[in-house]
């Protein structure tokens, strides 16, 4: 009898202790961006399901803790220069957090000093700067980034339509994939994962999706267009999911969180959950489930301001279940 009460005594104090960190890991249904002046542009998630968050108005990046349902503010506004953020990255094998930074185009005038496009590290962890990349093209800003499994920092230049990268230890940025294969300017080059030894990059004015080739010597290889099943829709966000999908924020009259499924340089477009009516941006995978984030730029981007316009808020990023990569 003594036995069995103890076991009973044993799991009850299991189930106690187990509990809060059984709640903690649950997937929050959205995750809320708390301020009136945020306007996020992109998301991203740790090893740990951690959700960290860039913001254009604030110039704040923000932290969900892992299962929380409201973000925090976290790297403050001018840390090593940092100006607007828009594209997020964790890498986990490096300890980074890596973001694209500038004095944003949109909106009113930053009160701080003029910060041209910027690719800027920080420790994953605390938060603490590790350095800090100009953009090596005049005129370039700073979008979207990818980390390749050699530790290689790939990022969008959507002014100048080229991908730069940063080698693992280097200390300057340089281009990567030139202008002239993605279009001409104005087709904003946005999105960008690594994929099976490629680089796949979006255009978010002219909805369409690339393939580059990493070579054995790192170089570029030659750029194709991606045969796609179905037609994007001002894709932003793209994220790799697994080793043959990526998950695409399209924004679009239909606002939707979108899966491509690749074979080669064609790919088969599954639509997952549309209806987002605030501008999905980015999206990001913590288990099986995603977080797809509006950023209400439209808003923001306003060229007349004495327009009549709803006040933005919440800021928010919504799950979506999307289990795990085939």
């Amino acid at each position: 009898m003594q036995h069995q009460t103890f076991l009973r005594l044993a799991g009850a104090l299991a189930v106690a202790v187990l509990a809060p960190c059984a709640a903690r890991s649950a997937a929050a249904p959205q995750i809320v961006i708390p301020g009136e002046q945020i306007y996020p542009e992109s998301l991203t998630s740790s090893a740990d399901g951690s959700v960290i968050i860039g913001s254009i108005g604030a110039r704040t990046i923000f932290r969900a803790a892992p299962g929380a349902a409201r973000a925090q503010a976290w790297i403050r506004p001018g840390t090593d220069g940092l100006a607007s953020i828009f594209g997020v990255l964790a890498d986990d094998a490096s300890g980074t957090l890596w973001a694209c930074s500038q004095t944003s185009p949109f909106g009113p005038p930053a009160p701080e000093p003029h910060v041209p496009a910027t690719l800027f590290a920080f420790d994953l962890k605390s938060g603490a700067p590790k350095g800090h990349y100009l953009f090596p093209t005049a005129g370039g800003f700073c979008n979207d980034i990818a980390v390749g499994p050699d530790g290689t920092a790939y990022a969008t230049d959507t002014n100048n339509m080229e991908v730069v990268r940063l080698k693992k230890g280097a200390s300057q940025l340089e281009v990567w994939a030139a202008s002239g294969p993605f279009g001409p300017k104005g087709g904003v080059l946005d999105g960008i994962a690594v994929l099976g030894g490629r680089v796949m990059v979006a255009t978010l004015a002219t909805s369409k999706l690339f393939s580059v080739p990493i070579e054995a010597d790192g170089s570029a290889g030659p750029v194709a267009l991606v045969k796609l099943s179905g037609s994007l829709e001002n894709p932003d966000g793209v994220r790799r999911f697994g080793t043959h999908s990526l998950l695409v924020a399209e924004g679009g009259a239909t606002g939707r969180l979108s899966r491509i499924d690749l074979t080669d340089d064609a790919g088969v477009m599954t639509p997952l959950k549309s209806g987002f009516a605030d501008g999905p941006v980015s999206v990001t995978v913590v288990g099986t489930t995603a977080y797809l984030l509006e950023g209400q730029l439209s808003k923001l981007m306003r060229r007349d301001p004495t327009a009549a316009a709803a006040p933005p808020g919440p800021f928010r990023a919504t799950a979506v279940e999307v289990g795990r990569p085939d």
